[in-house]
């Protein structure tokens, strides 16, 4: 027999808060049995815990999600996903544009189906409800430490006197995976520097992973790490003490630094021969234990996906009435705003709707001949600096490599830190991995976050950076030191593999400008995407500024590949040769002695491989005609993928081993990135 709704004589328990504690987790048992699929055990532990956080402490309106001072709630443990999308449909959360419940019980019924609002991990589709994509354990937590930054940033940017327009929490839970997690630990050892006390972690301890006991791997004093790491550390014996996890969030609130409660939890609570154990971690309960656990909870055995009125009457009565009484408050407040303080509240409105100041790009340099030759990395520390001074909300900074990388803000940027909230240049430390989280955390409040590093390095924050694809996140990871270019530092330093890597990752947008002005370009384009984080690769090594008086204007950028030179009659290419960042010079110099022998050459400067591929057939059989079969490649990287401009005949000058340590020109020299070869190469392709 299936149900939808009863009343609580049929369910044997008096107080509507255990109630729809037990519908959290009956909703959970019912849709991992449907899909046949899914990881029951930690939303049936933690379903007080949810219940408690939401209705006692979380400051949200379950009309108006995307609030912009709600507190934010993370899944860290994502695989505990019913347990969010029961919390949301239970507190009858609706979807931004107010058309629909974010979460209906048709979506809970098709949970893990295609098309599903319910899939198998939190997805962020859905604004203000789902906040962040998680799944890869650890990602979650250091992508909230972003958001806590965030929200400290906005705050002293914005409140005045009288004006607290921004004071939000950010809730996180983990489990054991998460806290093993080294992105985690990096994460959270700056939040405890950086003294973030509007963060609070949720730890899930109960010592269960897939494998088993955790004392198989984890056995490490967590409460000591914390606190080592600056932290103040809460304990609740039992979740399902509600009143011992609310007396704790209640001082987290007073606390002056981030918190972690520590919540002793039974995996699988309530099912008696699979609780505890890693039995109930990742799959379905069975028909005879989901029984047994319904039994438990003094549930109709047979009932399917029962939802009490009273289990909606208690969040209601919970996170519905205060979330509705706070944010009518603010928006008051915000108005009032408005009135006080119209400058700022101007640039708020600008902020939040995501548009860019008017003539933002008005002083963004130029660059001629004469300034070069010019590394990429400094001429984007000009650029970017140009941008920082027209774009406030512009915060980012680098992992213990700004000297490196170029990419300290100036001027009154200041320094972001436990004493200074409104410093715009951010130290990550040596943490890679949190530093695109954290990144992915801050765009996630509606800043526009970069980060920077070294190309080689990227390898660490490739799951964060595949997770702000996925979310579509316009955030920018400035990556430099970008080819064998290294030279002496070697084949650890010298990135190969890495940008074919990265141009595999679906909606991320590469961009290897060729000189200075493409990377002006290239912040124009970054600028204006706002659903695709991009990956800015940039040379360590000077390279002229081309000569834009003779060759191809660097606008060109925008779609990712344009002709650069052409023959000088106007008429169609014998070859053509293709090239990206540094090796463009190059390019260009074998077209200038294939010109004086007489040959018909075209160089293409490709900076983009995503741009170029979202330009209509016509513009891209413009560039690289068909009917030219004689094609060569030109690019200090793994050659793989290239095939599919270079053609079946095609020539490719590019990596297939890894480096060597030695002066770079030696290195360039070793694995055929001269003008000779070149020229070489485009002749061979016509002979």
């Amino acid at each position: 027999m299936t149900t939808t709704e009863r009343t609580s004589v049929e369910v044997r328990a008096a107080d509507p808060e255990e109630i729809a504690v037990n519908t959290v987790r009956t909703l959970t048992i019912d849709a991992i049995a449907r899909a046949h699929s899914g990881h029951p055990g930690a939303a049936m532990a933690l379903a007080p815990v949810g219940f408690t956080l939401w209705n006692r402490a979380l400051r949200y309106d379950v009309d108006s999600p995307t609030w912009a001072n709600r507190d934010r709630f993370v899944l860290s443990a994502g695989h505990a996903s019913m347990l969010l999308y029961s919390l949301l449909h239970l507190s009858r959360v609706k979807d931004a544009d107010g058309s629909r419940l974010a979460i209906e019980l048709d979506d809970i019924r098709s949970f893990r189906q295609l098309g599903s609002r319910c899939a198998g991990h939190p997805e962020r589709e859905i604004d203000g409800a789902i906040e962040v994509t998680t799944g890869p354990l650890g990602t979650g937590i250091a992508t909230s430490v972003g958001m806590a930054i965030a929200g400290k940033w906005k705050a002293e940017r914005f409140n005045r006197p009288g004006y607290r327009l921004f004071d939000y929490d950010v809730y996180a839970i983990a489990g054991d995976g998460d806290l093993m997690e080294g992105i985690g630990q990096e994460a959270a050892g700056l939040a405890g520097h950086l003294e973030l006390d509007n963060l609070c972690w949720i730890y899930d301890s109960n010592q269960v992973t897939i494998e088993g006991d955790t004392e198989l791997a984890f056995t490490e004093d967590v409460a000591a790490r914390f606190r080592a790491y600056g932290w103040v550390v809460e304990f609740v014996a039992d979740a399902n003490d509600r009143e011992s996890l609310a007396r704790a969030l209640e001082r987290f609130k007073t606390n002056a630094r981030p918190t972690l409660i520590v919540v002793h939890s039974v995996i699988g609570y309530g099912a008696p021969t699979k609780q505890g154990t890693a039995a109930a971690h990742s799959e379905p309960l069975g028909e005879a234990e989901a029984r047994a656990a319904k039994r438990h909870y003094g549930w109709p055995e047979d009932a399917e996906f029962l939802v009490p009125a009273e289990a909606y009457e208690a969040f209601a009565e919970g996170i519905g009435d205060r979330g509705h009484r706070l944010r009518h408050a603010w928006d008051n407040l915000r108005e009032s705003y408005r009135q006080a303080f119209p400058v700022l509240s101007a640039e708020l409105d600008r902020l939040e709707a995501q548009n860019l100041p008017v003539d933002w790009d008005h002083e963004l340099p130029s660059f001629t001949v004469e300034h070069g030759p010019l590394a990429g990395r400094a001429a984007n520390a000009e650029v970017l600096n140009a941008v920082a001074r027209a774009v406030p909300w512009l915060i980012g900074g680098a992992s213990d490599l700004a000297p490196s990388t170029k990419t300290l803000l100036t001027g009154d940027a200041g320094h972001f830190s436990a004493t200074d909230r409104g410093g715009r240049n951010l130290h990550f430390g040596v943490r890679e991995s949190a530093a695109a989280a954290i990144a992915n955390g801050l765009a996630l409040c509606g800043l526009r976050p970069f980060q920077a590093g070294f190309l080689v390095f990227s390898d660490f924050q490739r799951g964060p950076i595949r997770l702000g694809a996925l979310m579509e996140l316009p955030v920018v990871h400035i990556l430099t030191h970008d080819s064998i270019g290294m030279g002496e530092d070697g084949p650890t330093h010298q990135p190969v593999e890495q940008l074919a890597s990265l141009r595999a990752m679906p909606n991320l947008i590469d961009i290897r400008p060729a000189d200075a002005n493409e990377v002006v370009e290239a912040w124009r384009v970054i600028l204006a995407v706002d659903r695709s984080p991009v990956a800015l690769v940039l040379a360590k090594q000077d390279l002229p500024v081309i000569d834009r008086s003779r060759f191809g204007a660097a606008s060109g950028l925008a779609r990712g590949a344009y002709i650069l030179a052409d023959p000088s009659d106007g008429v169609l290419p014998d070859v053509i040769i293709i090239a990206t960042g540094s090796e463009v010079s190059r390019a260009l110099d074998a077209w200038e002695q294939l010109s004086a022998e007489g040959v018909r050459a075209r160089v293409v400067s490709m900076p983009s491989w995503a741009l170029f591929e979202r330009q209509p057939e016509e513009y891209r059989a413009e560039v690289l005609p068909p009917e030219i079969t004689a094609r060569v490649v030109v690019e200090q990287a793994a050659a793989f993928g290239w095939e599919r401009y270079a053609g079946t005949n095609g020539a490719i000058i590019a990596m297939r081993s890894f480096g060597r340590s030695a002066p770079a020109a030696d290195v360039q020299r070793f694995f055929g990135f001269t003008t000779e070869n070149i020229v070489a190469e485009a002749k061979g392709q016509l002979s």
